[in-house]
């Protein structure tokens, strides 16, 4: 059967389809020409090492990510706040268009990313500018997180019992599927024509560190829309991938997801663990999307850049005798993109080496 992957809402800054930025232009010496900056010196110490094959001067393209942005002109992506730094009289700067204009430059030999847009050679008095948010570029691949939402997703420890549920199958039917009727109750039900994706209940998801269950896996079913509202209220599933049971939840299709933000070291120290990979793999690589045992609680927020390393074996000593646990290795880097009180998402943005649940993550410094 086709199944419809659930719809993303990015999340920008500011609630309108359209973003007025103010920009305010003038000739600086520093830079090739006129133009704005939105970047200043990475502070000394900062660890900005660039990429040996950084170009100087890279104009966006349709597709390219921030991310990918970053690594080309950084050895390590996340640093790219150090060289990038907003321009107060722009309201959301690092949105950055096709046909933008990144410039290497140096100010006292330290780097800077400049940006030049279209009049950059005018002398021009602050005007607005406003851009279709649709146009600006992601941080990671819209794609990939779409295909993340379609498979399943991760429950917090409370959050099932708060969302609607299916109580019966019309027709007295034990399963349902694409074209079925189910009727659903408990939590809040939307509108007419409202859609949801029905996930069934998986396992629990356990944190290692003190066995105490953080959330629970959310296999996806299916789609389906309220064809009428009431107690109980009757969804009509239009796309199924497994049959839908009673018990399983409803999960609102529309979630605001952020898509367009700075990739970017922790604050505070992060010690945590990979505790379930989405698609179940026992190896993890490049684009997969995992579960941390750290959340908002512990400083985690969106944008945050991870290392994560292999855990080491455990092996027998023949030679002094016993076992001895071998050194952890680093494995790769991750990007969190949702944050929870206990749990995280992550994004596998490089994986040098294979990677697996319980492996750990720290900040990448």
């Amino acid at each position: 059967m086709k199944i419809s992957p659930p719809r993303i809402r990015p999340v920008t800054t500011g609630a309108s389809l359209l973003l007025a930025v103010f920009l305010s232009l003038s000739a600086t010496a520093a830079g090739p020409g006129a133009g704005a900056t939105v970047a200043m010196a990475a502070q000394s110490g900062s660890g900005v090492v660039l990429n040996p094959t950084h170009p100087d001067r890279y104009v966006v393209k349709r597709g390219d990510t921030l991310w990918d942005i970053s690594a080309m002109f950084l050895s390590d992506p996340w640093y790219w706040p150090e060289i990038w730094q907003v321009n107060p009289q722009i309201a959301n700067p690092h949105l950055i268009y096709p046909g933008d204009v990144l410039v290497l430059v140096y100010v006292d030999g330290k780097p800077q990313i400049r940006l030049e847009r279209a009049g950059g050679d005018e002398k021009l008095s602050p005007r607005i500018r406003s851009e279709d948010l649709d146009e600006a570029i992601m941080t990671i691949p819209l794609e990939v997180i779409s295909a993340f939402l379609s498979k399943g997703t991760v429950l917090e420890r409370d959050e099932a019992d708060r969302l609607p549920y299916i109580v019966a199958i019309r027709e007295g039917h034990l399963i349902g599927g694409a074209g079925n009727d189910v009727y659903v109750r408990g939590g809040t039900i939307g509108t007419l024509n409202h859609g949801y994706s029905v996930l069934h209940v998986g396992e629990p998801l356990v944190d290692p560190d003190d066995n105490s269950v953080v959330g629970y896996e959310g296999v996806y079913v299916g789609e389906g829309t309220i064809r009428r509202t009431g107690d109980p209220a009757t969804l009509h599933l239009i796309d199924t991938q497994r049959e839908a049971l009673e018990g399983d939840r409803l999960f609102e299709q529309d979630r605001d997801i952020p898509l367009r933000f700075l990739p970017r070291a922790p604050d505070a120290d992060v010690n945590g663990r990979i505790i379930h990979v989405v698609n179940g793999l026992a190896i993890i690589g490049q684009y997969q999307v995992v579960v941390l045992n750290r959340g908002a609680r512990d400083g985690l927020e969106v944008g945050h850049v991870l290392r994560v390393w292999q855990a080491g074996d455990k092996v027998r000593d023949r030679t002094g005798g016993g076992t001895v646990r071998l050194p952890d290795e680093s494995a790769g880097t991750l990007l969190v993109f949702q944050t929870h009180d206990r749990i995280s998402y992550g994004l596998i943005m490089e994986a040098t080496t294979d990677i697996h649940v319980l492996d750990r993550v720290t900040n990448p410094n």
